[in-house]
């Protein structure tokens, strides 16, 4: 992976791919490269490291015509070099491919070209899928676009694993061709030009109307038109759709950062998740994408979280929620442990697949795998036409725009709004009174303007930041439905300050961790003014008694932590459920000024890929 954009149209193919891939750079990648057909030979550059030296390069030697692919690579077999960069090309030179995906029998594919005489310059699986279109090509007659969309079709069918790609042939000038299975790919659709790429984030400037591509079609694209169909040759059905944001929406506008932009847009996408989907009259919540009946979700007698990363701690804070607010017993599972255990399920269970993308890799194999066993599964997305949204029953829509910084923030405050409105539509429809009802509903609405409050600290937090962005290890604890954001504040600092941080549920601090604390070592404790308000000042005073920093995470107006403490972030009192939304924000801010602090790469870290479409 990690990331395609292919144009064919009337204009310089060039400009609109480099422009295209840096709106895809958020995704992350360690190297870049294009390839244009031109007359009777195939152009290719490619460079390690950013597009920017790419670009320099093509400075230098631009490449040609009006028909083209492009990459951004995030190494899975081979380093981040020139020569495992994308395009790869065939035996012959003429056809080149780009790749999203792992191909798993590349090795027995390999040996046999090989044995035919095939060489190869890359370590790359990609390399040799490219080697495999070249031979049926070269076995087929007639030179049309339908002998290469043949060829494709062929190889395609002696590949095991995943892909999206995008080929194009020298003999072909103006025809791309594209197929995918379990990595994305959408049409982007224009007047006398089409665009293929694996987001449609790198599509704005161009075009609103986009086709999503589903698994095993396959596509050839030419200047005027496009033909869907499906490896077996037979017709897929698709649906233009029109993107519902704006090019602006993927622009950093006056902030330094995309993610710094994303935080201070929480207010306003806790707003689109609650949108339309408060019932003021049954103090309830409505959710009509759930696509079930008032009887099939009060038949529910549990519910099954899969997802990865954020998403994982969002669902961790929405089985507590559902728990303690609904009375609906809940799991979490890590999506990919879960996808290959054993877990025991009734028929009454409900699962959710939780995915700001739609298209991580683990969270769709589990939700196949639940499929399988004829369970009804719903999605959590922010991406309409993902792959997700697609296979799931029904579900919910974060409405929560472009998540460009690859370290998610306004996603996940997105995710656990979603799962406190599932906590009321499922708690009415059982035991909680409308008195209950009505409270929950007010203080979901208070919580824009409690978010911007904490937002308005922005500056004081920083200050906090600059005192311990030299530590090279912090904790992160918190209790019951505050632990998951304790973990959650962890991925956060690690993800990109590069500093080592653990989260762990308070109570644990003794069992082990507390080996850990020393003057050195800066603990982040959520301390709320809740019913276990004691017990958190107790772990403060352990880590104080051992020496340890302590940055708490309090309530406005609790004057006790204070005399504690040696750093204090007060945000608004909420009821217990929501608390862990407002709690998350401050830790949002603390990892991103220590990352600007320490000069990291904020929206693009190290090794870390925005949507992880490989297993």
């Amino acid at each position: 992976m990690c990331g395609i954009v292919a144009y064919t149209g009337a204009r310089d193919a060039q400009p609109i791919m480099l422009d295209a891939l840096a709106r895809l750079e958020y995704r992350g990648y360690d190297s870049s490269g294009l390839a244009l057909p031109l007359g009777p030979s195939m152009q290719v550059q490619k460079k390690a490291g950013r597009i920017s030296e790419l670009a320099k390069l093509l400075r230098q030697q631009s490449l040609q015509g009006s028909c083209g692919i492009s990459h951004t690579r995030w190494a899975t077999h081979g380093e981040p070099t020139d020569r495992n960069a994308h395009p790869h090309l065939d035996q012959s030179g003429l056809l080149a491919l780009v790749h999203n995906g792992v191909i798993e029998n590349y090795q027995t594919l390999k040996k046999r070209l090989a044995a035919q005489g095939h060489t190869f310059n890359s370590e790359t699986d990609s390399e040799v899928l490219a080697h495999l279109i070249g031979t049926h090509y070269d076995a087929l007659a007639a030179s049309t676009p339908a002998r290469l969309t043949e060829a494709v079709r062929r190889a395609l069918d002696e590949v095991e694993g995943t892909y999206g790609i995008a080929v194009v042939h020298a003999a072909h000038p103006g025809v791309i061709v594209g197929a995918r299975r379990g990595s994305p790919l959408v049409i982007g659709v224009g007047e006398n030009e089409q665009f293929l790429a694996s987001d449609a984030t790198a599509l704005l400037p161009y075009t609103q109307k986009v086709v999503y591509l589903k698994d095993f079609d396959l596509v050839t694209l030419q200047p005027d038109t496009f033909d869907i169909r499906s490896l077996d040759a037979s017709e897929s059905p698709f649906e233009i759709k029109e993107l519902d944001f704006a090019p602006e929406a993927a622009e950093k506008g006056d902030f330094p950062h995309f993610m710094l932009k994303e935080i201070f847009e929480q207010p306003v996408t806790i707003e689109n998740a609650l949108r339309g989907r408060l019932n003021h009259e049954e103090l309830s919540a409505k959710l009509g994408g759930l696509n079930l009946t008032n009887e099939q979700l009060r038949d529910i007698d549990r519910i099954m979280v899969v997802a990865c990363g954020t998403a994982l701690h969002a669902g961790m804070a929405g089985e507590h929620m559902l728990e303690s607010v609904a009375n609906v017993p809940a799991e979490c599972h890590f999506a990919s442990e879960f996808r290959y255990g054993h877990v025991p399920i009734d028929r009454r269970s409900l699962f959710f697949a939780v995915s700001q993308s739609g298209e991580t890799a683990d969270t769709l194999g589990a939700l196949r795998e639940a499929r399988r066993k004829g369970h009804r599964v719903l999605g959590i997305c922010n991406n309409v036409g993902s792959t997700i949204a697609r296979e799931s029953d029904g579900g919910v829509y974060m409405h929560a725009g472009p998540e460009i910084g690859v370290a998610a923030t306004k996603s996940f405050v997105s995710q656990l709004t979603i799962f406190a409105l599932l906590t009321l539509l499922l708690g009415r429809m059982r035991y909680l009174s409308p008195g209950v009802g009505q409270d929950i509903i007010q203080a979901l609405e208070k919580l824009p303007s409690q978010v911007s409050s904490i937002l308005h600290q922005a500056d004081d937090i920083r200050d906090i930041a600059s005192k311990y962005c030299g530590s090279r290890s912090m904790l992160f604890l918190g209790r019951q439905a505050n632990f998951p954001i304790a973990l959650e504040g962890a991925l956060k600092m690690k993800e990109i300050s590069y500093i080592h941080a653990e989260g762990y549920p308070a109570a644990e601090l003794k069992h082990g961790v507390i080996a850990l604390i020393d003057e050195d070592t800066p603990s982040v404790v959520i301390t709320p003014r809740d019913a276990l308000y004691e017990k958190n000042m107790n772990s403060v005073q352990e880590i104080k008694a051992r020496r340890g920093p302590v940055i708490a995470v309090a309530t406005e107006g609790d004057d006790d932590i204070h005399a504690l403490a040696d750093d204090v972030i007060a945000v608004p009192r909420t009821i217990d459920m929501l608390q862990p939304i407002l709690n998350v924000i401050p830790l949002q801010l603390l990892s991103y000024h220590t990352a600007c602090l320490l000069g990291r790469d904020v929206d693009k870290p190290r090794n870390l890929a925005k949507s992880v479409t490989v297993e």
